[in-house]
Order: C-alpha cells, then sequence, then structure tokens
C-alpha cells in the first residue's frame, strides 16, 4: 500500500500541534487555576492554626478566645466557617451546617456539600485533654477557582477548534501546494507507452525538477533507441519497396507470355504472394510514420475531411468494382488539423481492410462529418464482422482473428489505434447497421 505525502505531512503537524495545545493548557492551569487553589488552602490551613491556637478548655468545656489582644488573628466570618465536633460528631463550637468529615491521622482538604453549595473545606483531628476532637475550617467565600476552571476547558477547547481549523487550512494548502505534482502525475498517466517526448522541466517546482531531468534523460535514451528501431523498419520498407515492385512488374510480364500458359497458376500465386509482400512493406512503412515517439513535431495543418475521403475512395475504385462491392461516400465538409498523410494512411487501411473482408454483391460505405462536437471518420462494412470479445484485440499489432480469411499481417486496425493516439482521438469497432458487418468509429476530440 502506497503512503500518501499529504496524509504524512498532516500527521507530522498534528502531533506537535497537539502537544503545543497541551502545554498550552498546562501553562494556563499553572497560571489561572493553581494559584487560586493553593492560596485558598492555604487560607484555610491558617484559618485552622489560628482557630485551633485560640481553643481553650476549661474543667471539661470547650471554648474558644476570640479576644482581639492574641495571635494569629481570628479569620473573617465572611470568608472562613468552621465547626467544632466532639470524637462522637456532637457540635461543640461553630456551624452546625457544615457536615461532619472524618479525617484520618492526616489533615484533609475535600470538596463538601453545604446547602446548594460546594465548599472547599479542611478537617484536622485535635488530641486535647478534653479527648480528641475535630475541626472543620469551609472557605464560604465566592471562589474562583470553578470560574478559572471552566476558562481552562473553554481555552483547551477554543485551542482545539484553533487546531482542527489549522489542520483543515494545512490541508488546502498541501493540495494547492501539490497540485503540480498531480498535473505531472496526469501529464503522464495520459500518455501512451510510445510516446517519449520530454516532459517540460520550467512547468514544475523546483523540489521536484531533479525526478522530471532524471525522466527526460530516461526519456531520451528510450526515444533514441526506438528511433533507431523506426528508422531501421522505415529504411528497409523503403528499400523494399523498389525492388518489389520490379519483381511484380516482370511477373505481369511474364504471365502475359504465351509461353507461360502451362505455369499460369504457379504464376499467379507467386503475383499474390508478391502483393502480399509489397503490401505489408507499406504498412511497415505505414507504422513507422504513425509511430507517436518519431512524431515529436506533427505535421499538421487544417485538412477538410471530404477531400481526403474523396481521394482514399478513389484509390479503392477499380478494386471494389472488380470484386463487386459497392464503395459509396457520405461525407460532410467539415475540417480537421492534423497531418494529412497520416490522415490519409487511417483511412486507407480501414478501407483495405473493409474491401478485404467484405464478400461479392456486399457494401463499404465512408463517412465523415461532425456529431455531437466532435469530428469523425466511419468505415461501415457488411462483412463477417468482428466477435465483441476480439474488438479490442485486433488493435494489437499482427494479431489477426483465428480461421479469418486472406493473409493480411494484422497490422492494419494497429496502425488506425497508432495515428488516433497521436491526436487523442478514440477508436471504436462495433457492429454495422442492423447489427451485420463491421462499423469502426474514429473520433477525434
Amino acid at each position: 500500500m502506497t503512503s500518501s505525502i499529504s496524509r504524512q505531512l498532516v500527521l507530522w503537524l498534528a502531533v506537535p500541534l497537539m502537544l503545543l495545545a497541551l502545554c498550552g493548557a498546562l501553562v494556563h492551569y499553572f497560571n489561572r487555576v493553581a494559584p487560586g487553589v493553593i492560596g485558598r488552602d492555604q487560607r484555610l490551613r491558617d484559618a485552622a492554626a489560628a482557630l485551633t491556637a485560640r481553643i481553650e478548655i476549661d474543667r471539661g468545656a470547650v471554648r474558644l478566645d476570640t479576644g482581639a489582644g492574641r495571635k494569629p488573628p481570628m479569620p473573617a466570618p465572611d470568608s472562613v466557617e468552621y465547626a467544632l465536633r466532639s470524637a462522637d460528631g456532637t457540635v461543640l463550637l461553630g456551624a452546625s451546617e457544615i457536615p461532619a468529615v472524618i479525617p484520618g491521622t492526616d489533615p484533609a482538604f475535600a470538596m463538601t456539600q453545604v446547602g446548594r453549595r460546594m465548599l472547599r473545606t479542611f478537617t484536622e483531628r485535635l488530641d486535647t485533654t478534653a479527648g480528641a476532637l475535630v475541626l472543620t475550617v469551609a472557605d464560604v467565600r465566592a471562589a474562583s477557582e470553578p470560574a478559572a476552571r471552566y476558562g481552562l476547558i473553554s481555552t483547551l477547547l477554543w485551542d482545539f477548534a484553533q487546531l482542527d481549523v489549522t489542520l483543515v487550512l494545512v490541508w488546502i494548502g498541501i493540495q494547492l501546494g501539490l497540485r503540480p505534482i498531480k498535473r505531472l502525475r496526469d501529464e503522464i498517466a495520459r500518455r501512451s507507452a510510445h510516446d517519449l517526448r520530454p516532459i517540460d522541466e520550467a512547468s514544475v517546482p523546483r523540489e521536484i525538477a531533479p525526478v522530471v531531468v532524471t525522466l527526460n534523460r530516461l526519456f531520451q535514451m528510450l526515444r533514441t533507441g526506438v528511433q533507431f528501431q523506426q528508422q531501421f523498419i522505415a529504411n528497409t520498407a523503403h528499400q523494399l519497396r523498389t525492388p518489389i515492385t520490379g519483381m511484380q512488374a516482370q511477373l505481369d510480364l511474364l504471365a502475359a507470355e504465351p509461353a507461360a500458359a502451362p505455369i499460369r497458376n504457379r504464376l499467379a500465386t507467386l503475383q499474390e504472394a508478391i502483393r502480399q509482400l509489397a503490401h505489408s512493406a507499406n504498412q511497415l512503412l505505414m507504422l513507422a510514420r504513425a509511430d507517436p515517439s518519431v512524431n515529436l513535431v506533427p505535421k499538421n495543418q487544417a485538412v477538410a475531411l471530404d477531400t481526403i475521403v474523396g481521394e482514399v475512395v478513389a484509390k479503392f475504385f477499380d478494386r471494389a468494382l472488380r470484386s463487386d462491392i459497392d464503395l459509396g461516400v457520405e461525407v460532410q465538409p467539415v475540417t480537421l488539423i492534423a497531418d494529412p498523410s497520416l490522415l490519409d494512411d487511417l483511412l486507407c487501411n480501414l478501407v483495405d481492410n473493409a474491401l478485404k473482408y467484405t464478400p461479392a454483391g456486399g457494401t463499404v460505405t465512408v463517412s465523415a462529418g461532425e456529431s455531437g462536437g466532435t469530428r469523425f471518420i466511419a468505415v461501415e462494412d457488411t462483412g463477417p464482422g468482428i466477435p465483441e470479445s476480439e474488438r479490442e484485440r485486433v488493435k494489437q499489432r499482427f494479431y489477426r482473428i483465428p480461421n479469418s480469411p486472406g493473409h493480411g499481417s494484422g497490422l492494419g486496425l494497429a496502425i488506425v489505434d497508432e495515428i488516433a493516439r497521436l491526436y487523442d482521438a478514440s477508436v471504436t469497432i462495433g457492429a454495422g447497421a442492423n447489427g451485420t458487418g463491421t462499423k469502426v468509429l474514429v473520433r477525434f476530440p
């Protein structure tokens, strides 16, 4: 499973930001809440110490000396209330509404419910001559700590809300910052396996420029190898055309001689083989021209599709007459920016395939025009058709449907597909009218 850079960046930022928010909450607590709690507890201790110093026992009776001259001073009654109890819980002095708290051996702080108020109390055990006494001191002043705690909680919630908003903004910023990488990814994904054009290094950020430079270097190496290969194929096909044409002419002359009558059938077979060889050489040359790796600077110009269709149909008109096939044209005047020689190759292969597999008495219709905002070229025939399971495979180089008639090389539709890729066009193979035959539709964006 691949990792996401944006997710990792957000996680790397989220953890320290959460720690900073918690540290801020702790600082707020120790600056705002803790001093109040510590100060109040200290006041309760001082009040308990002052009251303990003023407790007097006279003949078993417990009383509190409230004289002004004694030290430490008595706590203010509007700030501190107290209750002094005997060991059995009987209130001896102070406010009886302060509930009894049974302390352990050590003094204890607690939050005690007094009426509808929660008060901070301090309880300690006193050993006197009158026996064990329990002194409870309560802070009755309006406490600031709940407000401070509320402020702490609200601050903490606000900090985490800010953290969430910050992370969302960081996520958006990362997505915007990664747009050049996504554009580069999409550009590479849109390319075919044969498109080895260099990537524009000026359109990428400096951080990924070394990656693009390395990719371009790799593309250059692959492009050089492919160009050598395509040049070899083109040169070979070109060099074969002249001797093949000469052989074909000599065989035609030989077949016309009266002395060749006994071997005329063999000569016909040889003539057909030479024609197939010439056809294959031409197709190899077309394939070399159509390869995207050698069409880095396409020779595009405004091309009238109706003119191209007329020229191509004229080339095959005599062949259609000899095969008793009705070759028709349905075109609209429409213009396309493309290389006219490549469009000629594309249409020639489509018409050649249609005539090859259409039986005598059938029809082949070549159409071109505009539909739904896209320009198209279509060739429809009344031949045996292509099974749906084979319609994608027939676009592969040198692939022929098993048991198909003729002696083709399996390059016709491969050449059509390669040329279509140069112009981001789509090649769709379907059934013809009424579900019979084949219709090949090429749509240009």
